[in-house]
């Protein structure tokens, strides 16, 4: 246990087993509903001994404790244990790289201008490309058929990510089977993330488990690296893809173009960081919207007065104001980011009450924070996205919502996101009546949207 400091309050902590600490308190194939559950018991903040860490891992689930640890003056993010693991496929890129390494300062200056809102904006006609893609698939099937939008949504989204990003059409919704890339990034996550939770001896045992992700790894660079390549023989100056910025331009500060590996580096962390999660929340938001029938009213609503019969243009997505906000409030009510981790300074007091040392992980219960009745009253388990009209959103107080992380290190993409799900739900809402296949379906508790969202944060 720690030595508590004068005036500290103590963190409770579930009874620990010898030698294996509280691992058995976590599901290794769904470790946030874990955590959930833990926090339900415990409350605003507990502490947990894994075995292969140094310190402690300290949960903070309410807003009063996630506030204080946003405070980038005495919090930083570090690389815990799976992230290590997953430098394996994405080594220095903006996901994975470490505080202060310098790939991350140079891939960061570069592509803050490309995410900007004119960058994303340059890329509506691809996004729309894909998008249509999509909805032809869904028109030629006629209504009797039921489709399974996770998967077609997981198709979309990784397919705008190809494209929009590095001109690079994986055409998944002409295969019956997805794009081998995917499987093998989930297979190489998923083993990852068990690579993090056992002892370095078991490790090393697992021997054709290890072959097999490095296997993975090799494929998926290779494909990067062939995209890179054919980018450098056939030059597309024309191009309104991130690839162009990455080959071409100087960082000011160092002199330096990013390195061909650093750009592949990246090319896999977009693929990976970007295509699931928003792939979850898009299947999500219909489940709340159909789930709760007068929210999709509005937003069918909002598509006939701002869009009506005619095409979806760029302008039409700033005005898009309901169906935004009912994208962010399917992200509070349960996104596919489940917890954000940080590490402190120095010896530091979480909320001025909870003694912390710099080599415990804090992980920031995203769950907790957003359904805190201190800031989002005694309906926080309603979805209910007129929550945040009429000044809702403007008035929320600071780090409430961290749908899309913290600080510097928060998604870097999150504009692309945006636009690409404000679009997608307005195509669908123009275009058709979208039902449950099978009404009586019902979310369990701690289930999440996004496992290689969850793997990626544990």
């Amino acid at each position: 246990m720690h030595s508590q400091s004068t005036g500290s309050v103590p963190i409770p902590q579930p009874p620990p087993h010898l030698f294996i600490g509280n691992i058995s308190e976590i599901d290794p194939t769904n470790a946030p509903s874990s955590f959930q559950r833990l926090a339900d018991i415990y409350g605003e903040i507990y502490q947990l001994d894994l075995p292969g860490r140094k310190g402690k891992v300290v949960v903070i689930s309410s807003y009063d404790t996630i506030n204080d640890v946003c405070d980038a003056e005495r919090f930083e993010k570090p690389i815990n244990t799976t992230l290590e693991e997953i430098r394996a496929l994405t080594g220095g890129g903006l996901f994975t790289a470490y505080p202060g390494e310098k790939a991350w300062g140079v891939a960061h200056r570069l592509l803050m201008p490309v995410f900007g809102p004119m960058g994303i904006r340059k890329m509506f006609g691809d996004m729309m490309d894909v998008a249509t893609q999509m909805l032809l698939r869904w028109d030629r099937f006629g209504p009797e058929h039921e489709i399974l939008c996770s998967d077609d949504f997981t198709r979309l989204t990784f397919d705008m990510i190809g494209l929009c990003a590095f001109g690079y059409r994986f055409n998944n919704f002409y295969y019956d089977h997805a794009n081998p890339f995917i499987e093998q990034m989930v297979e190489v996550l998923v083993e990852s993330g068990k690579r993090a939770n056992r002892t370095a001896i078991e490790n090393k045992l697992r021997v054709f488990a290890e072959a097999n992700r490095q296997a993975n790894v090799k494929k998926m660079h290779d494909l990067c690296d062939h995209i890179i390549a054919d980018r450098i023989a056939n030059p597309r100056p024309e191009a309104k893809d991130l690839l162009n910025p990455m080959l071409e331009t100087v960082d000011k500060e160092t002199g330096e173009k990013m390195s061909h590996e650093l750009v592949r580096y990246n090319m896999v962390t977009f693929l990976v960081a970007g295509h699931e999660t928003t792939s979850g929340t898009l299947g999500f938001l219909f489940y709340h919207l159909l789930k709760n029938p007068e929210t999709y009213l509005k937003a069918q609503a909002e598509v006939d007065e701002v869009v009506g019969d005619g095409p979806l243009e760029p302008k039409h997505i700033s005005q898009l104001v309901y169906i935004k906000f009912a994208i962010f409030e399917a992200l509070r009510f349960l996104g596919p980011i489940a917890m954000i981790s940080k590490h402190s300074l120095e010896p530091t007091k979480i909320a001025n009450k909870y003694q912390v040392q710099p080599e415990d992980n804090i992980l920031l219960n995203l769950r907790g924070l957003h359904h805190d009745p201190k800031v989002w009253g005694e309906d926080a388990e309603v979805f209910r996205p007129d929550r945040f009209l009429n000044g809702g959103w403007e008035n929320l107080p600071p780090n409430s919502w961290k749908a899309f992380g913290d600080g510097v290190r928060g998604c870097i993409g999150r504009t692309f996101a945006e636009q690409e799900m404000i679009m997608v739900v307005a195509l669908i809402l123009q275009k058709f009546q979208v039902e449950l296949a099978d009404p009586g379906y019902q979310l369990r508790k701690y289930i999440y949207p996004c496992i290689v969202a969850v793997l990626i944060v544990f």
